[in-house]
C-alpha cells in the first residue's frame, strides 16, 4: 500500500534538464550522473529520450543496465507506437508518453483537432500497457489547456489503463493558488492513480507550484539537480525534497545527506555552476557574516538556520567583513588555535572593518595576519 505521507521523486535531470541548451552529456557522464541518483535514493530516473538520437538509446539502455535492478528507468516517448517501440527495444519496462493538450500546441505544432489527440493518447497508452509497460501519461502544456478538455485526456489516458498522470506546468505560467484547485480536479478524476506535477521556472515558482501540486493531492514530483532545465529550468530536487520534508512532514526516500555531492556532480559535468545564493546547495545556503547572526549561530544554530548544513551535505561558512562582530572573529581565530582577550579580539576587529570598508574581501588568512601582531603583547 502506497502511504498517502510518502511522496515519489521523479528525477529528469537526465532528460528534461540536459535538454538545455548547451547541455550535452555523453554516455558515460549520464551513468555518472544515474549512479549517483540511484545512491541519492530518487524512486524514477528518466534516462532519456529513447528515439531522439542513437546516444540517446544507448545512454538510456546502458543506465537501465547499470541501476535498473533498484531504481525505476524511465524514457520519454511521443504518443506514436515507434517511440515506444524505441523504449522497449532498450529494454524498458516503464515508458513516459506525452502529447500536447492545448489549442495552441494543437494548431500550430501537432495540427490536430481534439478529438485526435484523444485517439492518440488512447492508442499509445493501451499499445504500451499491452507490452507490459508501466505507463506514465503527461498532457504536455496542461496548464494552458482548456480545463474540461484536459480533464477529458486525463480520463482517456486512465481508461487506456495509463498507471500515472502527470500534470506539466510546460511553460511556467501557474501559481500556487490556481495550480492547487487544477490538481484537485486532475486527483478527483484519475480514478485512484497516482497524479504527478511537472513544474517550469519561467516566473520563479517551480517549487512553490510543484508543494502546491503536493498540497492538493499529487504523490509524485519531477524534479532536475539544481533546477537545471530549459529556459528558466525546472523544480529543483534539493529544494522539492527538504521543503517537503521540513515544511509539509512528507515522507520521500531521498538521502539528504548526498545532495550537496549530487549538486557538485551535475554541475561539474553539466559545466552549469551553482548559484551562490541557491537554496540548500549554494556556497552562501548556510553563509554568515553579521555579527548578530553569527552570534546566534555559534550558541544555536537554529536562530539563523532552518536546517543543518550537515543534513543535506553542505557546510556553515562564517565570513569576515564590514558587519562582522566579535564572537565570529573569536570563533574563526580560535579554529586556528589563536587566542586573544576582548581587547585584543576589539583591536583586530577593527582592522578587519576597515579593510572590508575599503571594498577588500576579507579571508581567515588576513584576521590570522593581523591577529598574530597582537600575540605576545
Amino acid at each position: 500500500m502506497f502511504s498517502i505521507r510518502r511522496i515519489r521523486i521523479f528525477d529528469t535531470t537526465l532528460r528534461d534538464g540536459e535538454q538545455a541548451p548547451g547541455i550535452d552529456l555523453t554516455v558515460e557522464q549520464k551513468v555518472r550522473i544515474a549512479r549517483q541518483l540511484q545512491r541519492l535514493g530518487v524512486d524514477v530516473i528518466e534516462a532519456g529520450f529513447p528515439a531522439s538520437s542513437e546516444g540517446e538509446f544507448i545512454a538510456t539502455k546502458k543506465i537501465l543496465e547499470e541501476v535498473g535492478d533498484s531504481v525505476e528507468v524511465t524514457g520519454l516517448a511521443r504518443a506514436n507506437k515507434n517511440d515506444i517501440d524505441k523504449g522497449i527495444e532498450a529494454g524498458l519496462s516503464s515508458i513516459h508518453v506525452f502529447i500536447a493538450t492545448s489549442d495552441i500546441h494543437l494548431k500550430y505544432k501537432l495540427k490536430l483537432t481534439r478529438e485526435q489527440v484523444l485517439d492518440r493518447i488512447y492508442e499509445s497508452v493501451r499499445y504500451a500497457k499491452s507490452h507490459g509497460l508501466v505507463v506514465e501519461y503527461s498532457p504536455e502544456d496542461a496548464t494552458r489547456t482548456d480545463e474540461d478538455f484536459l480533464i477529458q485526456a486525463v480520463k482517456t489516458a486512465v481508461e487506456a489503463g495509463a498507471d500515472r498522470v502527470n500534470i506539466p506546468d510546460t511553460v511556467g505560467t501557474m501559481y500556487p493558488f490556481k495550480f492547487y484547485d487544477l490538481i484537485k480536479k486532475v486527483v478527483n478524476a484519475t480514478s485512484g492513480r497516482i497524479v504527478s506535477v511537472h513544474c517550469h521556472n519561467d516566473f520563479g515558482l517551480a517549487t512553490a507550484n510543484s508543494l502546491a501540486g503536493v498540497q492538493a493531492g499529487a504523490r509524485q514530483v519531477h524534479v532536475t539537480v539544481n533546477g537545471i532545465g530549459e529556459r528558466a529550468g525546472n523544480a529543483s530536487l534539493e529544494e522539492v525534497v527538504m521543503a517537503l520534508k521540513k515544511l509539509m512532514d512528507y515522507e520521500v526516500g531521498v538521502k539528504t545527506w548526498l545532495l550537496y555531492d549530487t549538486s557538485r556532480l551535475v554541475s561539474e559535468l553539466s559545466g552549469v555552476p551553482v548559484p551562490y545564493f541557491k537554496a540548500i546547495v549554494g556556497e552562501n545556503a548556510f553563509g554568515h557574516e553579521a555579527g548578530i547572526h553569527v552570534h546566534g549561530v555559534i550558541e544555536n544554530p537554529l536562530t539563523y538556520e532552518p536546517m543543518s548544513p550537515e543534513e543535506v551535505g553542505n557546510f556553515r561558512r562564517l565570513a569576515l567583513g564590514k558587519h562582522s562582530g566579535i564572537h565570529g572573529l573569536r570563533k574563526i581565530l580560535e579554529e586556528d588555535g589563536i587566542h586573544l582577550d576582548d581587547e585584543k579580539l576589539k583591536a583586530v576587529l577593527q582592522e578587519v572593518k576597515r579593510m572590508a570598508d575599503t571594498g577588500k574581501k576579507i579571508t581567515a588568512e588576513d584576521a590570522r595576519r593581523i591577529a598574530s601582531k597582537y600575540l605576545n603583547t
